[in-house]
């Protein structure tokens, strides 16, 4: 593709807000991108509709099955924004089709899964972008940037937080759609890989808190930091050992008001050892919003980043007073979901890597994975690149967590 040629782009799930949807920003910035949204996808009928409208589709141009789109010659990049169970399915047939990807957070459900997308790209070479825009913000650049330099001594550690208080209703308590029904939602596709179970519009809208289909905090919100956190080493590495620890197990109930078992804590800790011996520590929540801050520790000195990325501030330990000096960095372009998009255009073109690309995006998946893993399992995991294989303090193998097998419908 030529450095002028227009991408023709589909995406596949609509989603309603006009803030962080993605059909609509594509839409507004087509021309300044040079791309056409030549096809959108989406189970539910009346989210067809609207991305008809949007993006002024033909009703040829939309579509309840993604396969359909994928069959399509013209179509030279998807955005997959469905929900988390079927971003591996969607982005390896993407593949398979010729297409290059841009998927948003979480890389896939499943470490397994994410190792199949990864080995995909690898080999396929396609340009492949995972939603976390802060990868996009010029502060975490900088950052990479000045820890490769040497700028602050050795990395010794990391720390982030993600957090947000949400009211009595706790985040994911969206409101349920009344055109939401059996009939206007293909439900077993919407489904997926997931144990095969009645429809319901609880579920179809609330899926984040349900740990069939999510991991919760670990896949909406942790990815945000640790992305970023991990771009900021210059080298992002695998985990050798992940530990995390959650509470807060929100009460919820269903539409009238009946309570649901399994909901997903409301507040985790992760920490994470890499073979370098830098440490990342990760403290997300639902429960209370005040955060300490974005801090990247090295032996010499540390930078506080800006929540968005927008600021670095470099901090000398004493002891290297005379040779490192205090400095502030400060109107650096800030995360924008816009600007990511962009960059995603920007590397389909030009053949170079994405600022969140596979490689970045699976490190940061097996951290995610294992820290879910560990919480669940309540123990330490500990994890080999070369086999791919997982094991506990005692060395004893765990098996990854998966999808339970479909029930019958």
């Amino acid at each position: 593709m030529g450095t002028n040629d227009r991408i023709a782009v589909a995406v596949i799930g609509i989603g309603f807000s006009s803030g962080q949807n993605h059909l609509w920003g594509l839409c507004q910035n087509a021309s300044d991108n040079n791309i056409v949204v030549a096809a959108a996808c989406d189970v539910f009928d009346k989210r067809r509709a609207l991305a008809a409208k949007a993006a002024k589709l033909k009703t040829a141009d939309v579509y309840s099955d993604y396969r359909r789109v994928l069959e399509r010659k013209d179509i030279d990049a998807v955005l997959i924004a469905t929900h988390d169970p079927l971003h591996a399915r969607i982005s390896l047939d993407a593949m398979d089709a010729g297409k290059h990807v841009y998927c948003e957070r979480p890389l896939t459900r499943h470490l397994e899964e994410a190792f199949a997308v990864y080995d995909k790209a690898k080999y396929l070479g396609k340009t492949f972008q995972v939603g976390v825009q802060s990868c996009s913000a010029e502060g975490w650049q900088r950052c990479s940037d000045l820890v490769l330099a040497g700028k602050i001594g050795t990395l010794v550690w990391s720390e982030g937080y993600y957090c947000r208080n949400g009211g009595p209703g706790c985040e994911g308590n969206g409101l349920i759609d009344k055109d939401s029904t059996a009939e206007s939602i293909d439900w077993n596709r919407w489904l997926g890989p997931v144990k095969r179970r009645p429809f319901s519009g609880v579920l179809f809208h609330q899926w984040r808190m349900y740990s069939d289909y999510s991991a919760g905090l670990l896949a909406c919100q942790a990815p945000q930091r640790l992305h970023a956190l991990m771009l900021s080493s210059g080298r992002p590495e695998f985990p050798v050992r992940v530990n995390c620890v959650s509470g807060h197990h929100l009460e919820r109930t269903d539409q009238i008001g009946r309570p649901y078992s399994g909901q997903l804590p409301a507040h985790v800790q992760l920490t994470a050892e890499f073979p370098s011996g830098n440490l990342i520590t990760l403290t997300c929540s639902w429960m209370n919003g005040r955060s300490p801050g974005l801090t990247i520790h090295g032996h010499k000195a540390s930078l506080e980043i800006g929540a968005s990325g927008d600021r670095i501030e470099m901090i000398p330990e004493k002891e290297f007073g005379e040779e490192v000096k205090p400095e502030a960095v400060l109107g650096l372009k800030p995360e924008d979901i816009r600007e990511h998009e962009r960059n995603w255009f920007n590397c389909i073109r030009s053949g170079s890597q994405p600022n969140a690309d596979i490689e970045l995006a699976i490190r940061a998946q097996t951290v995610l994975s294992l820290a879910e893993m560990s919480d669940k399992l309540k123990t330490t995991c500990l994890f080999d690149e070369t086999t791919r294989k997982v094991t506990d303090g005692l060395g004893r193998e765990i098996v990854p967590l998966t999808y339970e097998i479909p029930a019958d419908k």
